[in-house]
């Protein structure tokens, strides 16, 4: 496992080859197997090819719109461009893969503070079934990109996706057609600090 975590890459350019459903099934495996808060499992996994694909790109792009005009996110405007590249590394992946917490609490609603803290605890457990998924696409020879972006679509994916629950993240899967570098990380003594 060591090495699918040293080799892992956020792959953003994707090779037009259908990934074969048992690959997609030995991922969506692994991350149902992560550790999560209370043996919550809070997670649902719709995956999308084909010609559904097509309509999820439709339903992103029609949230991107909306985005510029009546902002969910007004403090992120200048990541606007960073999601609209999103929908294009979307379209050249053959497969997206939605995560939706069907226990999670609207983004609209504001939480008290033990639901604040379920919040996390689930968000933390997504976190870890997300990479499982990610070193498993690794140590099967597939590209992964793990997204965030999804929240300048937040409602338009949430209804179109009609799971119970909130969506989460994405994650594209697909042949990478790239090898981008290792990039920088922090040096552990800059990170770590030890109590003894």
């Amino acid at each position: 496992m060591l090495s699918a975590i040293i080799n892992r890459r956020s792959i953003r350019k994707y090779k037009s080859i259908s990934v074969d459903r048992a690959m997609i099934e030995e991922i969506l495996q692994a991350g149902s197997l992560a550790p999560s808060s209370k043996n919550r499992q809070p997670w649902t996994f719709v995956v999308v090819m084909g010609t559904a694909k097509k309509t999820m790109l439709e339903i992103m792009e029609k949230g991107l719109k909306r985005e510029k005009e009546n902002p969910l996110l007004p403090e992120s405007i200048p990541y606007h461009s960073g999601a609209a590249y999103t929908l294009q590394i979307m379209e050249q992946a053959p497969v997206v893969i939605f995560v939706v917490n069907p226990l999670g609490i609207s983004i609209h609603r504001t939480l008290n503070a033990e639901e604040r803290i379920y919040e996390i605890c689930n968000a933390q457990s997504i976190g870890a079934a997300m990479e499982n998924m990610t070193l498993t696409a690794t140590e099967l020879g597939l590209g992964s990109l793990w997204i965030c972006d999804t929240y300048f679509a937040y409602d338009e994916l949430n209804r179109w996706l009609n799971v119970d629950g909130e969506l989460i993240a994405a994650m594209t899967i697909g042949y990478a057609n790239e090898t981008p570098p290792a990039r920088p990380r922090k040096k552990l003594e800059d990170i770590v600090q030890w109590r003894v």
